[in-house]
């Protein structure tokens, strides 16, 4: 389903008001990502891109045509892990924020190999 324009406006305006909601919007993007969501993964990191820095601005620093980046969080995108960690790696330092990944437990006590993770936000300064 393609979002709307209002609605795409509506999250962009959210997104420039309330740096809360931005750094939620980017941790969601990423534990998406990490429970094997890619696709919705990949629309929250668009989303938040076109809220934020941009594509031309994201194409400067991956030093990646900013078509080659939308292609790659498009819905027929597969991004290589090195392409989506370097963009994961540049957003959060425009935002000034590092998550970090820690193992929980499944509520079940059965020994598991597939134990979700967590993602908890470090805030810093300086990169």
């Amino acid at each position: 389903m393609a979002l709307t324009r209002d609605f795409k406006e509506t999250i962009r305006a959210r997104v420039q008001r309330d740096p809360g909601f931005r750094e939620a919007l980017l941790r969601e993007g990423i534990e998406n990502f990490l429970s094997g969501d890619v696709e919705t993964g990949k629309i929250i990191l668009r989303d938040f891109i076109n809220a934020t820095v941009g594509f031309p601005k994201l194409s400067e620093i991956t030093h990646r045509s900013a078509k080659s980046l939308m292609r790659m969080l498009g819905p027929r995108g597969n991004p290589q892990a090195r392409n989506l960690f370097e963009v994961v790696k540049y957003l959060q330092e425009a935002e000034g924020v590092r998550f970090e990944v820690r193992p929980t437990r499944a509520a079940s006590r059965k020994k598991r190999t597939d134990m979700p993770a967590t993602v908890r936000t470090a805030r810093r300064s300086n990169f």
